[in-house]
């Protein structure tokens, strides 16, 4: 397993200041973003099974287009691919769902 990155250590190293988290897009850019979000979040559990982020705790049904879920699917099939992690389509989901909750303010 690779070694999580200190990203305050390496700015400073490079005499850098981080100034907060930038988010991607779409297209190729955000794919990659997602996978490498998939790569530091997710874990095999102690007791063995799917790699998932240990933080989700709730489980909850929701309600999918067909096309939807088939969209889901070719994305989490090219997460893997890149990711080498195991994804499904509505682990996708959520963390899509996430990222897109943190890009909505407050107001």
């Amino acid at each position: 397993m690779k070694p999580a990155l200190d990203m305050d250590k390496i700015a400073k190293g490079l005499g850098a200041e981080r100034g907060g988290k930038v988010t991607a897009g779409g297209g190729y850019f955000g794919a990659v973003q997602v996978a490498s979000e998939v790569r530091a979040r997710f874990r095999v559990p102690p007791r063995g099974g799917r790699t998932t982020d240990p933080r989700w705790t709730v489980r909850r049904v929701i309600p999918l287009t067909p096309a939807t879920l088939e969209r889901l699917a070719e994305l989490a099939v090219a997460i893997r691919e890149r990711s080498e992690v195991n994804l499904a389509p509505m682990q996708l989901a959520g963390l899509l769902l996430e990222q897109a909750l943190e890009g909505i303010g407050e107001e």
